[in-house]
């Protein structure tokens, strides 16, 4: 009956008297020896003291951060499922949004198109190069460079990126934090600016006209003759028909060298290497030999049955290579026309070419054949079957030993290299056309080749890497004929056409550059004869 009373009691208080905490805590705890309800009542007023907005404790708490001037003002708002990352910044990535106002926002925006120049001047230089990356306004560019050399065209001013909101910054400080990517391809260090927006050096102007056209009329369309020549002295020489004429590229000059008749014609011409006598070689198989400066015949060399469609000088040997499938060796110094025959071609012999040593001569006939030859041997001592075409294109690199280039005609249109030292082929292009001319460039390791059938063209190759660096058009039949200037700058190359046109391809050997069109360097077309 009292525990009934009792629990009624304390339902009726729990109703009507909520607020009582001491009263109800009295009958539903079990106090512990020696504590009393004042206490209790005492630790819970405390705890709401705690808890409360107005608590001295909390006052004290929110006050550390500002209590100091001289400790850095932190900044951080997280979420406590998304860490804070301090090397981080939203503004590279215009993920937060900081509006600047006053004159801060001309300042933004010049630093944004500041960084957009140079992004544009570093991604046109990596993949076009210098003439890609020039038509950007380089002004602006260097210009942010010097204003600050370390920020790089691709990340923003602060140069961290990827992270929540996190500042930490003493006041008064304006130094920049270091990037952790500084590594980074994408990224600029201070020792790689200059040279990453550094200009790339500008490739070699070649024009891709000719400064200068002469009128060649009778000029043959046979791909088997050799009809232009230029000499030491700087004077070409053309054969026309019957006839031989001297052109002096210093005077602009046309000379009339010599006139066959109506009975032969001009197969072939050779200057010796110090340019003061010139070898014609003619069409019923002789050699003549005329002093250029007096136009006066020296000597007639007799030993071919039919035309002599190439010469090649050494010293004061002239090799003359022919139609009956003969290569004679010529001794001007003695009466005997020639001191030895050399045999081994079975078609017409149409290429010959002399080592800058003068240890080996080159011949290429119409067999598709390919044969060095030593001083003293009588038969090939070297034998290269790989062309498919007649080999008239033979060109010795004056650059190194033993390296051999050489073209095929219409059904065989490749360049190819030899190794005469190690009697083995390098290497093989193929250009597409005809291959009618080799010449290789005394100053820089390069070469010119023209071609005929189809394309007509020239082109200037790059070596080893055969890389094309122009591709001369103009001439409208196949360019059979080349020569190249005494101070290996210029070329000329001849065509059916009746046209001789003047190249500028090659640097000079000092100063790198082409020959400025000047005097009578200068563009127009003239008559040789």
């Amino acid at each position: 009956m009292d525990l009934m009373e009792e629990s009624s009691v304390e339902r009726e208080n729990g109703v009507q008297g909520r607020g009582g905490l001491a009263a109800t805590t009295a009958r539903t705890l079990n106090l512990p020896a020696g504590m009393s309800r004042d206490s209790l009542q005492l630790e819970s007023v405390a705890r709401r003291l705690w808890r409360g907005p107005g608590s001295p404790m909390k006052q004290n708490l929110s006050n550390i951060g500002t209590s100091s001037t001289s400790s850095p003002v932190r900044t951080s708002y997280s979420d406590r499922f998304i860490p804070s990352r301090s090397s981080s910044n939203l503004t590279g990535f215009a993920l937060l949004d900081r509006s600047p106002s006053g004159a801060n926002i001309a300042q933004a925006n010049d630093n944004r198109e500041d960084s957009a120049a140079a992004y544009s001047l570093l991604l046109r230089s990596e993949l076009f190069g210098t003439e890609a990356s020039s038509p950007a306004t380089p002004d602006k560019a260097m210009g942010l460079a010097a204003r600050d050399p370390i920020r790089s065209p691709i990340s923003p001013t602060n140069r961290n990126l990827f992270r929540f909101k996190s500042d930490h910054q003493v006041r008064g400080s304006s130094a920049r934090p270091e990037s952790p990517y500084s590594l980074s391809p994408g990224v600029l260090d201070a020792t790689l600016t200059s040279t990453t927006l550094s200009p790339r050096k500008a490739p070699r102007k070649i024009a891709r006209s000719p400064y200068k056209v002469l009128d060649a009329p009778a000029l043959q369309d046979d791909f088997y003759l050799n009809l232009v020549d230029w000499s030491s002295h700087n004077v070409l020489a053309v054969g026309l028909g019957t006839c031989v004429y001297l052109w002096s590229a210093c005077t602009s000059k046309v000379t009339k060298l010599c006139d066959l008749g109506l009975a032969d014609s001009v197969c072939s011409v050779g200057w010796t290497q110090r340019g003061t006598y010139l070898a014609v070689g003619t069409n019923l198989g002789e050699v003549q030999l005329w002093d250029a400066t007096q136009c006066r015949k020296v000597r007639t060399m007799s030993g071919h049955r039919t035309r002599v469609g190439t010469l090649a000088w050494s010293s004061h040997i002239l090799s003359s290579g022919s139609r009956d499938r003969n290569i004679l060796q010529r001794d001007v110094r003695v009466q005997e026309d020639f001191v030895s025959k050399l045999v081994g071609h079975k078609s017409e012999v149409c290429g010959l070419k002399w080592s800058y040593d003068d240890r080996e001569l080159a011949s290429g006939g119409n067999d598709n054949q390919l044969f060095v030859w030593n001083q003293q041997s009588t038969q090939p001592v070297v034998k290269f079957s790989e062309h498919n075409a007649a080999v008239k294109a033979i060109a010795w690199s004056p650059h190194q030993h033993g390296l051999l280039a050489s073209g095929g005609g219409t059904a065989d249109r490749c360049i190819r290299f030899w190794n005469t030292a190690t009697n083995t082929p390098l290497n093989c292009y193929d250009t597409g056309s005809q291959v009618c001319n080799l010449v290789w460039s005394k100053n820089v390791n390069e070469l010119v080749s023209t071609h005929g059938y189809s394309q007509n063209q020239i082109i200037v190759w790059r070596y080893p890497a055969m890389s094309k660096l122009a591709t001369l058009t103009g001439h409208t039949m196949r360019v059979l004929y080349l020569a190249i200037s005494p101070d290996g700058q210029t070329i000329v190359t001849g065509a059916g056409d009746e046209t001789l046109r003047f190249w500028n391809v090659f640097p000079s050997p000092k100063s790198q550059s082409t020959v400025r069109d000047t005097g009578v360097w200068s563009l127009g077309r003239t008559h040789i004869r």
